[in-house]
Protein backbone atom coordinates (compact mmCIF):
# COMPACT_ATOMS: atom_id res chain seq x y z
CA UNK A 1 0.00 0.00 0.00
CA UNK A 2 1.21 3.48 -0.90
CA UNK A 3 1.75 5.53 2.27
CA UNK A 4 3.57 8.56 3.63
CA UNK A 5 6.69 6.40 4.13
CA UNK A 6 7.20 6.62 0.35
CA UNK A 7 7.63 10.42 0.64
CA UNK A 8 10.80 10.25 2.74
CA UNK A 9 14.01 8.46 1.77
CA UNK A 10 16.80 8.52 4.35
CA UNK A 11 20.41 7.49 3.66
CA UNK A 12 21.59 4.02 4.72
CA UNK A 13 18.14 2.84 5.87
CA UNK A 14 18.03 5.21 8.87
CA UNK A 15 14.58 5.40 10.43
CA UNK A 16 12.91 8.83 10.08
CA UNK A 17 12.20 10.77 13.26
CA UNK A 18 8.67 11.50 14.42
CA UNK A 19 8.84 15.08 13.09
CA UNK A 20 10.09 13.88 9.70
CA UNK A 21 7.19 11.46 9.53
CA UNK A 22 4.69 14.28 10.17
CA UNK A 23 6.26 16.32 7.35
CA UNK A 24 6.17 13.27 5.04
CA UNK A 25 2.51 12.77 6.00
CA UNK A 26 1.80 16.42 5.09
CA UNK A 27 3.46 15.81 1.69
CA UNK A 28 1.37 12.67 1.19
CA UNK A 29 -1.86 14.45 2.16
CA UNK A 30 -1.07 17.34 -0.19
CA UNK A 31 -0.50 14.98 -3.09
CA UNK A 32 -3.80 13.19 -2.48
CA UNK A 33 -6.02 16.21 -1.73
CA UNK A 34 -4.67 19.02 -3.90
CA UNK A 35 -5.58 18.33 -7.53
CA UNK A 36 -3.37 21.05 -9.05
CA UNK A 37 -0.25 19.70 -7.27
CA UNK A 38 -1.05 15.98 -7.67
CA UNK A 39 0.70 15.33 -10.98
CA UNK A 40 3.80 17.39 -10.13
CA UNK A 41 4.26 15.82 -6.69
CA UNK A 42 3.89 12.21 -7.81
CA UNK A 43 7.65 11.53 -8.06
CA UNK A 44 8.85 13.98 -5.40
CA UNK A 45 10.14 12.96 -1.98
CA UNK A 46 12.30 14.44 0.79
CA UNK A 47 15.56 13.39 2.51
CA UNK A 48 15.04 14.93 5.93
CA UNK A 49 13.29 17.68 7.87
CA UNK A 50 14.32 19.68 10.92
CA UNK A 51 12.69 22.33 13.02
CA UNK A 52 14.60 25.49 13.97
CA UNK A 53 13.55 28.10 16.56
CA UNK A 54 13.39 31.55 14.99
CA UNK A 55 12.16 33.84 17.76
CA UNK A 56 9.75 33.40 20.64
CA UNK A 57 7.09 31.01 19.46
CA UNK A 58 8.00 31.23 15.73
CA UNK A 59 9.63 28.20 14.18
CA UNK A 60 10.99 27.34 10.76
CA UNK A 61 10.84 23.93 9.11
CA UNK A 62 13.88 23.13 6.93
CA UNK A 63 13.13 20.39 4.43
CA UNK A 64 16.08 18.81 2.63
CA UNK A 65 15.22 17.56 -0.85
CA UNK A 66 17.40 15.41 -3.15
CA UNK A 67 19.73 17.47 -5.35
CA UNK A 68 18.56 15.82 -8.56
CA UNK A 69 14.91 16.74 -7.80
CA UNK A 70 15.59 20.41 -7.04
CA UNK A 71 14.35 21.64 -10.44
CA UNK A 72 11.08 19.75 -10.04
CA UNK A 73 10.65 21.24 -6.55
CA UNK A 74 11.35 24.75 -7.89
CA UNK A 75 8.52 24.42 -10.41
CA UNK A 76 5.98 23.97 -7.60
CA UNK A 77 7.89 25.90 -4.91
CA UNK A 78 5.44 28.73 -4.26
CA UNK A 79 2.30 26.58 -4.14
CA UNK A 80 4.02 23.79 -2.20
CA UNK A 81 5.44 26.11 0.47
CA UNK A 82 2.10 27.92 0.86
CA UNK A 83 0.20 24.64 1.34
CA UNK A 84 2.84 23.15 3.68
CA UNK A 85 2.76 26.29 5.84
CA UNK A 86 -1.00 25.83 6.21
CA UNK A 87 -0.61 22.13 7.09
CA UNK A 88 2.27 22.69 9.54
CA UNK A 89 0.32 25.32 11.54
CA UNK A 90 1.91 28.50 10.27
CA UNK A 91 5.60 27.56 10.54
CA UNK A 92 7.93 29.04 7.91
CA UNK A 93 8.83 26.31 5.40
CA UNK A 94 12.20 26.40 3.64
CA UNK A 95 13.24 23.87 0.98
CA UNK A 96 16.97 23.19 0.53
CA UNK A 97 18.67 20.80 -1.88
CA UNK A 98 20.98 18.26 -0.21
CA UNK A 99 24.53 19.01 -1.31
CA UNK A 100 27.81 17.35 -0.34
CA UNK A 101 30.99 19.17 0.66
CA UNK A 102 34.19 17.38 -0.35
CA UNK A 103 37.45 18.09 1.47
CA UNK A 104 40.39 19.49 -0.51
CA UNK A 105 42.64 16.87 -2.10
CA UNK A 106 45.85 15.96 -0.26
CA UNK A 107 49.18 17.35 -1.40
CA UNK A 108 50.59 15.43 -4.33
CA UNK A 109 47.24 13.87 -5.21
CA UNK A 110 46.19 13.97 -8.83
CA UNK A 111 42.51 13.91 -7.89
CA UNK A 112 40.57 17.10 -8.38
CA UNK A 113 37.36 18.00 -6.59
CA UNK A 114 34.57 19.70 -8.52
CA UNK A 115 34.10 23.41 -7.82
CA UNK A 116 30.47 22.75 -6.91
CA UNK A 117 31.59 20.60 -3.96
CA UNK A 118 33.72 23.24 -2.23
CA UNK A 119 32.56 24.67 1.10
CA UNK A 120 32.12 28.15 -0.38
CA UNK A 121 30.11 26.92 -3.38
CA UNK A 122 27.81 24.79 -1.21
CA UNK A 123 27.17 27.68 1.20
CA UNK A 124 26.42 30.04 -1.71
CA UNK A 125 23.99 27.53 -3.21
CA UNK A 126 22.33 27.06 0.21
CA UNK A 127 21.83 30.81 0.42
CA UNK A 128 20.13 30.77 -3.00
CA UNK A 129 17.85 27.90 -1.88
CA UNK A 130 16.90 29.57 1.40
CA UNK A 131 15.71 32.85 -0.15
CA UNK A 132 13.77 31.13 -2.94
CA UNK A 133 11.52 32.52 -4.67
CA UNK A 134 13.37 35.85 -4.25
CA UNK A 135 16.62 36.41 -6.11
CA UNK A 136 19.84 37.73 -4.64
CA UNK A 137 20.87 40.93 -6.41
CA UNK A 138 23.84 41.94 -4.27
CA UNK A 139 26.12 40.93 -1.40
CA UNK A 140 28.38 42.90 0.90
CA UNK A 141 30.68 41.50 3.56
CA UNK A 142 31.43 43.81 6.46
CA UNK A 143 34.49 43.14 8.60
CA UNK A 144 34.43 44.62 12.09
CA UNK A 145 37.43 45.70 14.15
CA UNK A 146 36.99 42.76 16.54
CA UNK A 147 37.42 40.30 13.68
CA UNK A 148 33.78 39.30 13.22
CA UNK A 149 32.16 39.60 9.86
CA UNK A 150 28.58 40.07 8.75
CA UNK A 151 27.32 39.43 5.25
CA UNK A 152 24.55 41.66 3.93
CA UNK A 153 22.45 40.09 1.21
CA UNK A 154 20.20 42.28 -0.91
CA UNK A 155 17.08 40.61 -2.28
CA UNK A 156 15.05 41.52 -5.33
CA UNK A 157 12.21 43.86 -4.23
CA UNK A 158 9.78 42.17 -6.69
CA UNK A 159 9.26 39.30 -4.21
CA UNK A 160 9.03 41.58 -1.16
CA UNK A 161 5.38 40.67 -0.48
CA UNK A 162 6.03 36.92 -0.19
CA UNK A 163 9.40 37.02 1.61
CA UNK A 164 9.38 40.11 3.85
CA UNK A 165 7.95 38.33 6.88
CA UNK A 166 10.45 35.47 6.54
CA UNK A 167 13.71 37.48 6.59
CA UNK A 168 14.41 36.66 10.24
CA UNK A 169 13.75 32.96 9.59
CA UNK A 170 16.12 33.07 6.59
CA UNK A 171 18.99 34.46 8.66
CA UNK A 172 18.42 32.05 11.59
CA UNK A 173 18.29 29.02 9.27
CA UNK A 174 21.45 30.08 7.41
CA UNK A 175 23.22 30.68 10.74
CA UNK A 176 22.16 27.23 12.00
CA UNK A 177 23.25 25.41 8.82
CA UNK A 178 26.54 27.21 8.10
CA UNK A 179 27.55 29.10 11.24
CA UNK A 180 27.74 32.39 9.31
CA UNK A 181 25.92 35.60 10.21
CA UNK A 182 23.87 37.10 7.42
CA UNK A 183 21.47 40.04 7.23
CA UNK A 184 18.82 40.12 4.51
CA UNK A 185 17.65 43.48 3.16
CA UNK A 186 15.91 45.03 0.20
CA UNK A 187 17.85 47.76 -1.61
CA UNK A 188 16.62 51.28 -0.99
CA UNK A 189 15.37 52.75 -4.24
CA UNK A 190 15.19 56.49 -4.79
CA UNK A 191 11.64 57.53 -5.56
CA UNK A 192 11.57 60.11 -8.37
Amino acid sequence: MYTAKQKIHKDKDVEPSEFEETVAQAFFDLENTNQELKSEMKDLYINSATQIDVSGSRKAVVIHVPYRLRKAFRKVHLRLVRELEKKLSGKDVILIATRRIVRPPKKGSAAQRPRSRTLTAVHEAMLEDIVMPAEIIGKRTRYRLDGTKIMKVYLDPKEKNSTELKLEAFSKVYRKLTGKDVVFEYPVTAEA
